[in-house]
C-alpha cells in the first residue's frame, strides 16, 4: 500500500550536497517526491510503500557522504499525493534551527582542477564545491542559499549557473560557486593601500615578497594572516617585534603532508587531523633537527602546524615550496581583521604588503588549535572548521538562553531546545575592538537563528566585560561561578545530569563565591547541589597583576609562607648561588623584592589578593627553579615548566599534605616547597617531572577521600599534555572513571556551555 510521508532531517545537511545526494538516491530507488532546504535542516517528501520508505531512510542515514551528518530524522505521514517524478524545490522558511556548516578545507577534487591546465578554473584561488570552501564566514541568514550569503554580489556566468542548477553536478547549489570570469579576485596592495598588482600577478608578487623576507598580510577564509618565510630568522624576528609578540609560539603552514612528514613524526591521529576537512593547527613535537627558524616556538617542545586549507594557500605554497608563518592578522589582544580597509589601517605598521580579495567576510574566525592527549583530540581553541557546530545538551532548555562566557578566550552560546549553538573563539575582552567583535558575534548568532534571548547567563566576576554586558541588557540574569561552569561544560558534552561527580577545576583565575580568587578547586556535584569540597592552600599575589606578570613574586610568596622569617637574604643568596642555571634577572629581582619592605608588609599583613590558583602555583614553581622571570602571554610559565618534564625520568613525587578544615580539604603545598629547595637546582628536568607527578598523586588522593566514581577534569591547567595524560592513567588505575573535554577546550572557551547547563538544571551551592 502506497503512502506519502515527510522526512524531516536535522544536522549537517546544508552546504554539503545533501539535496543532490537525496535526488540521486531517489532516482536510483525509483521513488517520486521532492526535497528542499528548510530553516530547520531539510525536508524530503516521497510516496512509496512501507518497505521502500524504510529502505530509503536507512540508506539516507548510512550512505550520506562526509562532512554531512544526520543528527535527527523523523517520519510523518501526510495526505496521499501521487508524484510523477522527483524534484528539488526552493528553500522554505520557518523557525531557524538548521546546523550551519563550518568553513571546510579544499577537497581533493577541487585541488585536482586547481592544478589542471585544461580546467577552466586552473589556478583560480577561489575554487570550491559542495564538499569544501567557505560556509559560516559568508552566511548572513538561514536557510543557506546564495542570496543570503556574501556571494550574492557575484552574478554567476552561464557555465557556473549551469553547474549550480544541475542536480548531478558536484557544484549543485554550492553557494560560493564561482570562476575567474564571474567570481572574487585578488589584488596586492602596498602598506598605503595602493593597488600594485591584480589577479594572478598579485599572487606572484606576494610570493616574491615572502622570498625576500617581507611580511605579507593575506586575507583568507575567516580573516587575515600575517605571513613570512618560516625559515627566515630575521623575518620572524621582525614579525615578532612589529606584532608585539616576543615569545608566544607562531603557527606554521605547510603546502603538503610530505613536507610535514620530513620535519616531524606525527602519529596517525595527528595526520588525520591535519588532513581533515577542519584542517586545524595541530601541536606536533619538535624533532632533534628542526627545519624552521629557531624563533618560531622558542622554549617550547611543540610547534603549531597546519596544512594549506584554501586554494589561495595551496597556490602560494606551491610557488614557494617552503613553509610560512601564518599567525592571526592582528595586534596582540585584538580580534583578527576581516575587512580590507580595516586590515590596512590596523596592520600597516606590521605588514610590508597586503594580498586581499573582494569576497566579504561576515565574522572573524581564527584557526582552531588542537593536540592529541591520551589518544584523543583536545581543543585549545575551537574556531575555523568546527564553529558554529552545535553541542547537544543533555536536557532541553525551557527558554531561549544567551550565555556570554568569561573574559579570557571568550566564546558565547545560545540555547534553543536541546541545542547549544557555540560561537567561534573570540579572544580576551581586553580591547575595544575585541569587545565589539563579542557584541557583533552575539548579534550575528541571534540574527541567523531568529533568536530573541529571554534570559542571559554570565560569569560571577564583576570586573569581566561579559558580566557587565549582561548587566546592561534588559533581561533576567543568572551569574554562575567560574569553576562550577568549567565542570558543567565537561558534564554537558558527556551528557551527565544526575550522577554525582567530583570535579577538578584548575586554572589561573576565577572569582570565588567568597570573593577571593579561586583556581585549584575540588567540587562535588550532585543532581541538585554543588559543594567546594577542597582547594589549594591560598597564598597572596604581591601586587596582583604584577605578580602574574613577574612570577618571581609568586615564588617569593611561596618561600616566605613556607620558611617565614627564617628565610633571610643570606639563605636566598646561598640558595641561588647553588644553581648556576638561574637567569640573572630572576636572581636580581628576587633579591630586590626580598628586601622590599612594602612587599614584605603586604605579605605579612595579607593585604594583597588571596588566591587558591593552581595556575599561579605553576607560575611560582617555574620562577622558583629559574625558568622564567617575566610572562608575556597567558600560560607561558606553565608551558615552560611542562616542557621540562620528562615522562620516563621518574615516577617519584614530592610530599604534600591534605588538611581537614571543617567540611573542606585544603591541599598544603608547603611540604612541596621545602622539598624543592632541598633539590639540586641543576636538575631542572627532575624537579619539573616530580612537580607534575605530585599533582597527579594529590588528585588521586583527593578522589579516594571523596569516593565518587566519575572524576571530571576542567580548566586551563588541563591543556597540559603531561598532566592530563598522567591524571587520566592514574585515575583509571585507581578504579575511577575520568572524564575530560573532547568537543570543547578545557580552558575558558567552554565556560558559556557550562553556564547554559547551570541554568537548565539549577543546583544549590552548599558552603
Amino acid at each position: 500500500m502506497l503512502k506519502t510521508v515527510a522526512i524531516q532531517v536535522q544536522g549537517r545537511v546544508q552546504g554539503v550536497g545533501f539535496r543532490p545526494f537525496v535526488y540521486t538516491l531517489a532516482q536510483e530507488m525509483g521513488l517520486n517526491g521532492w526535497v528542499n532546504n528548510s530553516a530547520q535542516g531539510a525536508t524530503v517528501v516521497i510516496t512509496a510503500n512501507e518497505r521502500a520508505i524504510a529502505n530509503f531512510t536507512d540508506r539516507l542515514t548510512k550512505a550520506l557522504p562526509s562532512p554531512g551528518l544526520i543528527e535527527e530524522l523523523t517520519v510523518e505521514q501526510l495526505p496521499f499525493e501521487n508524484f510523477t517524478n522527483f524534484t528539488i524545490r526552493p528553500s522554505s522558511d520557518g523557525p531557524k534551527t538548521a546546523t550551519i556548516l563550518p568553513d571546510l578545507s579544499t577537497c581533493t577534487a577541487c585541488l585536482a582542477e586547481l592544478f589542471n591546465p585544461g580546467d577552466r578554473r586552473y589556478l583560480y584561488p577561489f575554487i570550491n564545491c559542495t564538499h569544501c570552501g567557505p560556509r559560516y564566514t559568508i552566511i548572513q541568514a538561514l536557510p543557506y542559499d546564495r542570496c543570503r550569503t556574501t556571494m550574492a554580489k557575484f552574478y554567476q556566468c552561464a557555465d557556473c549557473e549551469r553547474e549550480y542548477e544541475q542536480p548531478g553536478d558536484r557544484r549543485f547549489h554550492a553557494q560560493p560557486n564561482a570562476c575567474p570570469r564571474c567570481g572574487p579576485q585578488l589584488a596586492f596592495w602596498d602598506y598605503q593601500g595602493k593597488i600594485i598588482a591584480q589577479e594572478n600577478d598579485a599572487l606572484d608578487l606576494a610570493v616574491d615578497n615572502l622570498k625576500v623576507g617581507n611580511i605579507i598580510a593575506i586575507k583568507g577564509l575567516g580573516g587575515f594572516h600575517l605571513c613570512c618565510d618560516a625559515n627566515n630568522f630575521k623575518a620572524v624576528k621582525k614579525l615578532r617585534a612589529r606584532k608585539q609578540r616576543p615569545d608566544k609560539p607562531l603557527a606554521v603552514m605547510y603546502g603538503n603532508l610530505g613536507q610535514i612528514m620530513e620535519h616531524y613524526q606525527p602519529n596517525q591521529k595527528e595526520i588525520e587531523l591535519l588532513q581533515s576537512a577542519a584542517a586545524p593547527i595541530v601541536l606536533l613535537s619538535k624533532q632533534s633537527q628542526l627545519f624552521l627558524a629557531e624563533n618560531i616556538a622558542p622554549d617550547n617542545s611543540t610547534v603549531g602546524v597546519m596544512l594549506a586549507y584554501t586554494p589561495l594557500h595551496h597556490l602560494l605554497l606551491k610557488e614557494l615550496d617552503n613553509p610560512i608563518v601564518a599567525t592571526s592578522g592582528n595586534l596582540a589582544g585584538e580580534p583578527i581583521a576581516i575587512d580590507n580597509f580595516d586590515a590596512l589601517n590596523r596592520l600597516k605598521n606590521i605588514a610590508d604588503g597586503f594580498l586581499v580579495h573582494d569576497r566579504p567576510i561576515v565574522c572573524p574566525v581564527d584557526d582552531s588549535v588542537v593536540q592529541i592527549v591520551a589518544g584523543e583530540t583536545l581543543f585549545l581553541r575551537r574556531a575555523r572548521g568546527y564553529a558554529p557546530q552545535p553541542i547537544t545538551l543533555p536536557q532541553s532548555s525551557p527558554k531561549h538562553l544567551l550565555a556570554v562566557g568569561g573574559h579570557y578566550k571568550n566564546t558565547v552560546a545560545i540555547a534553543k531546545q536541546n541545542q547549544a549553538y557555540l560561537s567561534q573563539h573570540l579572544g580576551d575582552l581586553d580591547t575595544i575592538s575585541t569587545y565589539q567583535a563579542f557584541e557583533q558575534t552575539i548579534a550575528h548568532l541571534t540574527q541567523l537563528y531568529d533568536f530573541s534571548p529571554q534570559e542571559i547567563i554570565a560569569d560571577l566576576h564583576p570586573d569581566y566585560l561579559s558580566h557587565q554586558y549582561a548587566e546592561n541588557q534588559a533581561l533576567p540574569i543568572t551569574f554562575v561561578q567560574h569553576h562550577y561552569a568549567h565542570i558543567l561544560a565537561v558534564m554537558a558534552e558527556h551528557e551527565i545530569m544526575k550522577e554525582p561527580v567530583l570535579g577538578i577545576a584548575w586554572d589561573g583565575t576565577g572569582y570565588g563565591i567568597d570573593g577571593t580568587i579561586w583556581g585549584g578547586e575540588f567540587l562535588k556535584i550532585t543532581h541538585d547541589t554543588w559543594h567546594r569540597v577542597g582547594h589549594l592552600r591560598p597564598f597572596v599575589l604581591l601586587g596582583n597583576q604584577q605578580a602574574i606578570k613577574y612570577p618571581h613574586r609568586i615564588a617569593l610568596t611561596l618561600l616566605w609562607s613556607t620558611f617565614g622569617d627564617n628565610f633571610s637574604a643570606d639563605y636566598l643568596k646561598n640558595w641561588l648561588d647553588f644553581n648556576n642555571g638561574f637567569k640573572d634577572e630572576i636572581t636580581t629581582n628576587l633579591n630586590k623584592d626580598l628586601n622590599n619592605k612594602n612587599l614584605h608588609h603586604l605579605w605579612r599583613r595579607g593585604e594583597a589578593p588571596l588566591t587558591s590558583s593552581m595556575g599561579r602555583l605553576f607560575d611560582g614553581i617555574a620562577a622558583l627553579i629559574g625558568l622564567i622571570d617575566q610572562v608575556t602571554f597567558e600560560g607561558q610559565a606553565a608551558m615552560v615548566l611542562e616542557d621540562q618534564a620528562r615522562p620516563d625520568l621518574t615516577k617519584e613525587y614530592y610530599p604534600f599534605t591534605l588538611i581537614d578544615q571543617g567540611n573542606k580539604l585544603v591541599v598544603d603545598w608547603q611540604p612541596l616547597i621545602r622539598a624543592i629547595t632541598m633539590e639540586e637546582r641543576t636538575k631542572i628536568n627532575l624537579i619539573a617531572t616530580k612537580f607534575h607527578n605530585t599533582l597527579v598523586a594529590l588528585i588521586v588522593a583527593v578522589a579516594k577521600r571523596q569516593g565518587v566514581e566519575k572524576v571530571v577534569l576542567g580548566g586551563g591547567c588541563f591543556q597540559n599534555r603531561y598532566l592530563l595524560s598522567n591524571v587520566i592513567s592514574a585515575l583509571k588505575k585507581a578504579g575511577f572513571s575520568p572524564l575530560w573535554p573532547r568537543q570543547l577546550p578545557p580552558n575558558d572557551g567552554a565556560l558559556c556551555i557550562g553556564q547554559l547547563l547551570a541554568k537548565i538544571q539549577p543546583r544549590q551551592y552548599i558552603d
